[in-house]
């Protein structure tokens, strides 16, 4: 049983409105990666590497952070095949397990601040341990969603495969050109701030209740910062909200979390 403190509203009483993705919202959301991979790679056949460059970090932040997110919890309304066929093809551009992501995040959200919660061990480190936690991290994640029962095994294992296959074709491609290998260098790098930006700002360990294990964002500047994301706090008590509905679910909230008596972070305002 969550333990925050305080009654939390029902989802029917915050509004199931916060539940719907409008079609064109799910459309985009599952074309916008592959978009950004095949610009990436136009952009620097072009010899136009600065702009191509931005291409993997956006495809970073907007996959793990919400779009794959969102399919990890099946918030997009999708049939259950094409979610589990899109959460595979996207985290694999990223050279990343999609199942081994939702067993390893789903724990997480069951678990945290428990010392087998992979994801949010961050969370209780500096930071400068916190940065290097990242490297080899979605190795760590494979083998613990691989020693945790269920039909995610199976899509982890064939995962781990096709980005193994996918790695080796990008080395194998050098010779004519190293532009696979520049983005499944950068692809991997990128992931390895993951636990600074899921973990580590996010979250507090030692706070006594789920209110105050996880910060609560405000403000201009962070929210363009994060391009509406830093709703970490609403996510946890509210996982079935998509990610496009964050914010309105945040303003309904507010009161909720005046009554409590958290403080927001905010960055000048």
């Amino acid at each position: 049983m969550r333990n925050t403190g305080c009654d939390l509203p029902s989802i029917d009483e915050l509004g199931r409105d916060l539940l719907i993705v409008p079609v064109w919202r799910r459309a985009f959301s599952l074309v916008t990666p592959f978009v950004l991979v095949a610009l990436f790679f136009a952009l620097a056949a072009q010899g136009h590497w600065v702009a191509a460059l931005t291409c993997p970090v956006l495809l970073s932040f907007l996959t793990y952070g919400s779009i794959s997110h969102d399919l990890v919890h099946r918030t997009l309304g999708l049939p259950r095949w094409l979610n589990e066929i899109m959460l595979s093809l996207i985290e694999l551009i990223a050279f990343r397990s999609g199942h081994a992501y939702r067993a390893v995040h789903l724990h997480h959200h069951a678990a945290f601040p428990a010392d087998d919660d992979i994801e949010g061990a961050a969370a209780r480190m500096p930071l400068w341990r916190a940065l290097v936690e990242g490297i080899g991290l979605q190795a760590r994640l494979w083998f613990f969603a691989m020693r945790r029962p269920g039909s995610h095994r199976r899509w982890a294992a064939a995962e781990c495969a096709v980005t193994t296959l996918l790695f080796a074709g990008c080395i194998a491609a050098v010779p004519m050109t190293i532009a696979p290998l520049a983005y499944a260098l950068l692809m991997i790098a990128g992931s390895w701030i993951f636990p600074v930006i899921t973990a580590y700002i996010p979250h507090d360990a030692s706070g006594p209740t789920d209110l105050m294990q996880t910060r609560l964002f405000r403000g201009k500047v962070l929210s363009w910062l994060a391009m509406e994301h830093l709703y970490h706090l609403e996510h946890h008590l509210y996982p079935a909200v998509p990610h496009h509905n964050w914010p309105a679910l945040a303003t309904r909230l507010d009161p909720l979390f005046d009554r409590a008596g958290l403080r927001p972070v905010k960055l000048l305002f």
